[in-house]
């Protein structure tokens, strides 16, 4: 059988589908044009059909409801051949008053051989179709002449004032010669004497004023005949000597009964205006699996005539489907890593690495130190590195291996954080004349956006590392916050990690986080490396005399490095700190290390809790000094939610502090509860008992420290520099295995 899986069936007959309704989309382009003024073109028709003197003939159909079935295909044909000379809608020609609608009913309307005219009735009005009449057919009331007749056209939906209508109608008819007076109005001025099915009161002609006054006009002045429809039924009524007939079978829902069936009706005038008219009735019965597959058909028939939004957004219904199930069907999928690759022939050469990155040094922050210290390890591998950077005032004046990029414009109170100029072509220059073998990117926009175009243009791998939860800086963007963290955020790391190669995340937590939000790029759990050595070699004079430069004596030193913006949680520390001082006896220092735009509002609330012999903003202290500061401490004590690994928690632990922290996605896979620290959740009281227990038990804190030096001492820059270099390795090896399959499909399409 050739087709054995269902689902293979439904993808073809998908892709059939998306091929049809392109095809029809372009038919509709080229073989249809723009309409407007119809009416203008048919009555040039019918004075040119019917003359003066002469006996003519039309036919009345109300309700066509966009009807494909029944009107289109059962009726015109009988109008066609019936020799009538012209048709007249009494009202409800389309089903709706939208664009797709009324070009629908155009399409239908060119199959007819004589002309037509069609009455402005209640669907004609909906969906804000007024000002669609009016451009496509004409106004909504008017009056022509055929032969020695008037046929005169009114407005029953409220959009022509009922009163100046009337005053038009007397005034015209007050002047009137002709023989005979036909009157046409979508909404009944009479109730049938028939159960009209599915009516309402809505469907008869209002308000009462109107009815009243049009009635005594039509009396006034000798109307023959008003045509109505807006029911589905035919009815036909006499009231001062003339004849009211309601028509409503042309197409829409009938019942199928001695009422309500479908019909039209055919109107005969003679020379002396003799008005004379017949009922046509239409036998025809259609099975209700029939009458469903006409209404889909009138869908997509109206749908498409001119739709481009409708139109659009079906084929890309019909295209997604389509490549979801080739996806899922014709798409071998292999979830487990690729066993097979030799990393080998990269790790035995030297490589070359440009990285981009939206800040660096001196800016002083964790992804500017975690570069620093991967481009020294990588360098002392033998590897050669470019870093591409926004320039800063205080930057070295010798760096070869650091290309600076000048900014458009500078954000935060101290001007911070640049926005380079990435649309300077010397930036593609100088990394195509590097010539890198992988591209690594630190940020997921701007100079990352950047990197990631080289690497494409350059057909070089790329690599992201996930460095900071953008939903934690939400304050920074000038959109909605709720907007940038719960959905711009994540779309934005997503998509920017799926175009990567490979991604590398500090902890399991992270790669958790990047797979919950749709992250399918090959993921690399890699830790931030820590100078550790470096942190064993400080000198016992340094920390002495940093001890009494900042008059420090016998208390207890809490130490904590961070940026001092509102993603790190400041206030969460200073608030607990307050209170932690009326709760033990303990004399105690909190050092907080680090600068930011927030400083200023920071310092006036410790003045203003009065903790200033308890809490001290320190500023920013230089990296190499930091080692020092570090070994001051008795415990680390942190409180940012807004991190993926904490690298400064790692270097904490080098310098032999226990940490306690707020529990979050950078903290979960590095502090073990009771091991090297305590995490708690973001709540005060808990977080200020274990910093209170660490502040008062001595063996605990003992304990903790050397667990904690530990535990930082597989974390040494060196080995994280041979990590990401075997990380690097393995991308170049999966990339150009990739490019391998790909130049072989092209010679086989060949």
């Amino acid at each position: 059988m050739m087709f054995r899986n269902p689902l293979k069936l439904l993808f073809y007959l998908c892709v059939l589908a998306v091929v049809l309704l392109v095809g029809y989309k372009v038919y509709l382009n080229l073989f249809t044009e723009n309409f407007e003024g119809v009416h203008t073109e048919q009555v040039e028709r019918i004075h040119r059909q019917v003359q003066a003197g002469e006996p003519f003939s039309f036919a009345v159909v109300g309700n066509i409801n966009n009807s494909v079935g029944v009107f289109e295909d059962r009726i015109i044909p009988q109008l066609n051949q019936s020799g009538i000379d012209f048709m007249v809608s009494a009202g409800n020609a389309v089903s709706g008053g939208g664009e797709d609608k009324y070009r629908a009913l155009y399409g239908t309307l060119s199959h007819l051989d004589i002309p037509y005219l069609l009455t402005f009735g209640a669907h004609e009005y909906e969906d804000f179709g007024s000002f669609r009449f009016y451009d496509h057919f004409g106004p909504h009331f008017f009056s022509i002449e055929a032969g020695s007749s008037r046929l005169i056209f009114l407005d029953s939906t409220g959009k022509t004032p009922w009163r100046w209508q009337i005053r038009w109608l007397n005034d015209l008819l007050a002047q009137d010669t002709s023989n005979a007076r036909i009157l046409f109005i979508g909404h009944p001025p009479l109730q049938p004497d028939e159960n009209a099915p599915f009516d309402r009161q809505a469907d008869y002609l209002a308000p009462p004023e109107f009815r009243d006054a049009l009635l005594k006009a039509i009396s006034d002045h000798d109307v023959d005949r008003v045509f109505s429809s807006n029911l589905s039924l035919f009815s036909e009524k006499t009231a001062a000597g003339t004849t009211f007939i309601t028509t409503g079978g042309a197409g829409g829902l009938v019942m199928n009964n001695d009422t309500s069936f479908y019909h039209y009706v055919r109107v005969s005038v003679s020379a002396e205006g003799e008005v004379s008219h017949s009922l046509q009735r239409l036998e025809i019965g259609q099975h209700p699996i029939l009458k469903r597959l006409e209404s889909l058909w009138f869908f997509i028939y109206s749908l498409f005539y001119t739709g481009y939004l409708n139109f659009l957004l079906i084929v890309a219904l019909f295209a997604a489907l389509a490549i979801k199930l080739y996806g899922a069907i014709f798409i071998a999928k292999d979830y487990y890593p690729d066993y097979d690759l030799d990393p080998s022939p990269w790790l035995e050469k030297p490589l070359r690495i440009a990285m981009f990155t939206n800040n660096y040094l001196p800016f002083i922050g964790g992804v500017p130190i975690s570069i620093e210290r991967l481009r020294r390890g990588l360098e002392q591998l033998g590897d050669k590195l470019l870093v591409v950077a926004p320039r800063y005032k205080g930057q070295p004046e010798a760096e070869s291996h650091v290309l600076r990029v000048p900014s458009l414009l500078a954000m935060g109170e101290k001007r911070e954080f640049r926005l380079a100029n990435i649309f300077l072509a010397r930036i593609r220059k100088r990394v195509r004349a590097f010539k890198p073998d992988i591209i690594h990117l630190h940020h997921p926009f701007w100079l990352g956006s950047l990197g990631l175009f080289v690497a494409r243009t350059l057909r070089v791998p790329a690599i992201y590392t996930y460095h900071t939860r953008l939903e934690h800086y939400a304050h920074f963007v000038p959109l909605p916050g709720m907007l940038f963290r719960n959905l711009i955020s994540h779309a934005l790391i997503k998509r920017f990690a799926n175009k990567c190669d490979g991604v590398i995340v500090p902890t399991y937590s992270t790669e958790e986080y990047l797979r919950m939000i749709g992250v399918k790029t090959p993921t690399f759990v890699q830790p931030t490396g820590i100078e550790y050595q470096k942190f064993q070699d400080v000198r016992h004079e340094d920390v002495e005399a940093l001890r009494k430069r900042l008059k420090l004596h016998d208390e207890k030193v809490f130490i904590s490095v961070s940026r001092l913006s509102n993603e790190k949680n400041i206030d969460f520390m200073i608030e607990a700190v307050d209170a932690l001082r009326r709760e033990t006896s303990v004399p105690f220092r909190f050092l907080m290390i680090g600068d930011g735009h927030q400083r200023d509002r920071l310092q006036q609330k410790i003045e203003d809790l009065g903790l200033q012999e308890h809490f001290t903003l320190v500023g920013a202290v230089p990296p190499d000094e930091m080692a020092n500061w570090y070994r001051l401490g008795d415990a680390f004590l942190f409180a940012s939610i807004s991190e993926t690994q904490g690298m400064v928690i790692l270097e904490a632990m080098a310098a032999g502090l226990p940490v306690v922290a707020v529990r979050s996605s950078g903290i979960e896979d590095v502090v073990r509860h009771g091991h090297n620290g305590f995490k708690t959740p973001e709540k005060q009281d808990q977080w200020r008992a274990e910093v209170k227990k660490l502040l008062e038990d001595e063996a605990l804190r003992g304990r903790l420290s050397g667990q904690a030096l530990e535990f930082a001492r597989d974390y040494s820059v060196e080995q994280f520099a041979r990590d990401v270099r075997a990380i690097y390795a393995t991308t170049l090896a999966m990339f150009a295995k990739k490019r391998k399959g790909s130049g072989r499909l092209g010679k086989q399409e060949k």
